[in-house]
């Protein structure tokens, strides 16, 4: 399943607020649509709308370099690029691979000498984040498989799949690496509330590829882990700061907490692309409060609804990233890992 394509000079997406009741396909050819499709979950999970944030950079760039045919100089074209830049990295503002993806599209327009020239370029960095993704997946599933213990029953959160990146998935990428390497007895999903990507998302993705698959309420997990079986939590991530903290969906905190009370390892996987040196500590992360409307309350009551929590450092076993298995201390393993890279 690809969640992102680019074909025929537009975006394609598989809009994933309407699964698993109805599989369609839009087409998008305005960079502002792309900012909304990433505001309105239409695509979602961090390593799929930094990729869709690079190409929504290319749909800007061709719109305003075909501008620049008639009347727009190339500081002129930068200046309004940017712009465009800087809206597309703020629709999710706590996933750092948005923002990292765009900084890193843009920055494939500095030696252009047209504003044509640019739009290529940019169009041949999101290329290459996308297929960077894709390897970056397999590399984080086959780590992370080399954690499990066979037939492994491992619970996990939201969604982070081939609908969350440009293929193969992060957490569900460990999921299917033990599942092709015989071992992984089954998967426990909590539905994720309040929009239920672990029941309309996940389950969906790994019913379709016959792998075991037992859905539970999210306030169910606790039981789960004290009744036993649970080889790992694996979950991915949307931001990572310098010191291990980790920002991902409402709930993983949770886990984490429920995890470590349990004695289950509590895993997270995701690219090196969501690990943000320049963010010191999870406090530092935003969290994105969404529309009250998405959860269910009487007239007159108030509702805080948060995409996020985060999750501190001392209740992650460890984080699987394409280069490798890192551990506690986070702040000396996870530098060193970039400084390597």
């Amino acid at each position: 399943m690809r969640p992102i394509e680019w074909t025929g000079g537009r975006l394609r997406l598989l809009d994933q607020r309407l699964l698993p009741a109805r599989v369609e396909l839009v087409e998008l050819e305005r960079w502002e649509d792309v900012v909304v499709a990433i505001q309105s979950m239409q695509v979602r999970g961090a390593p799929a709308i930094g990729v869709a944030g690079a190409y929504g950079l290319v749909l800007a760039a061709r719109t305003l370099a075909a501008r620049a045919l008639s009347h727009l100089d190339l500081p002129a074209f930068r200046e309004q690029l940017a712009t465009a830049a800087r809206q597309l990295a703020a629709a999710r503002p706590p996933a750092v691979n948005l923002r990292w993806a765009v900084a890193r599209a843009l920055r494939a327009a500095d030696a252009a000498a047209t504003p044509t020239d640019a739009a290529e370029r940019i169009l041949r960095e999101a290329q290459a984040i996308e297929a960077e993704d894709l390897r970056a997946n397999m590399a984080i599933g086959a780590h992370g498989a080399a954690l499990l213990p066979l037939r492994a029953r491992v619970l996990t959160h939201c969604n982070t799949g081939s609908l969350a990146t440009a293929g193969y998935g992060t957490a569900l990428g460990v999921v299917r690496a033990a599942w092709e390497q015989g071992k992984l007895k089954d998967v426990v999903a909590t539905e994720t509330r309040p929009l239920l990507q672990g029941a309309r998302l996940t389950a969906w993705e790994l019913s379709q590829e016959g792998i075991p698959t037992t859905l539970i309420v999210d306030s169910a997990a606790a039981s789960i882990l004290r009744d036993g079986g649970i080889a790992a939590v694996i979950v991915g991530a949307d931001r990572i700061a310098a010191n291990g903290d980790v920002a991902n969906k409402i709930g993983t905190y949770m886990l984490a907490v429920l995890a470590k009370a349990h004695g289950v390892p509590f895993y997270v996987a995701a690219p090196s692309s969501t690990v943000d040196v320049d963010t010191p500590t999870g406090s530092a992360i935003p969290v994105e409060q969404r529309d009250p409307s998405e959860v269910a309350a009487p007239d007159g009551v108030e509702v805080s609804n948060p995409a996020f929590d985060v999750t501190p450092a001392d209740l992650v076993t460890a984080i699987i990233t394409e280069r490798g298995v890192f551990t506690p201390p986070y702040a000396e393993s996870l530098r060193s890992g970039a400084a390597n890279a």
